[in-house]
């Protein structure tokens, strides 16, 4: 007996003995083991790799392709419930929400010759280095002092550098 009989008979028993009638859904997407088309092996290998992703690594994986392929969320009515009829269509303004960062990372971009030894005490304390550390890191500019720092932090290490004649920016 085929695949789809074995499926169908038990909910149409089922049905007959109902007095009202039931809707019967046919998944497609469902084939027997020995109808399956061949898979081509790019596909293969990005299945393979997206099978060995963390959950968090896939829920990132969503948001970015539904980012880069401008893909909308879209709510679904629940299984079973008729969707309710409009009186007249209305306008919605679409509305941005900016969200407002809390997280900086402070980068170094320069600094003035003239300030140089400051801004390496100032770095030298701020990321417990040794003055060598310290001087090497200062030198090497542009460089990210600090990364996840609170925006009320980071504007006071960027004021603090900038009156010693650094340029910092905020990431």
């Amino acid at each position: 007996m085929s695949l789809l009989r074995q499926t169908v008979r038990p909910v149409l028993r089922i049905a007959s003995r109902r007095a009202a009638p039931i809707a019967v859904r046919f998944n497609a997407t469902v084939a027997a083991p020995a109808e399956s088309a061949p898979v081509d092996p790019k596909i293969s290998a990005i299945v393979d790799q997206i099978s060995t992703l963390t959950l968090l690594e896939t829920s990132a994986l969503v948001t970015e392709l539904k980012q880069r392929l401008n893909i909308s969320d879209i709510a679904l009515p629940a299984a079973g419930a008729a969707p309710a009829a409009q009186a007249a269509p209305v306008e919605e303004e679409v509305k941005e929400v900016v969200e407002e960062k809390t997280i900086f990372s402070i980068k170094l971009e320069s600094f003035d010759a003239k300030s140089k030894p400051k801004i390496i005490k100032e770095v030298k304390a701020m990321l417990g280095l040794s003055l060598v550390e310290s001087k090497k890191f200062v030198e090497s500019a542009p460089k990210v002092l600090k990364e996840n720092v609170a925006k009320e932090d980071a504007d006071k290490i960027k004021a603090t550098l900038e009156g010693l004649g650094a340029k910092v920016s905020l990431e």
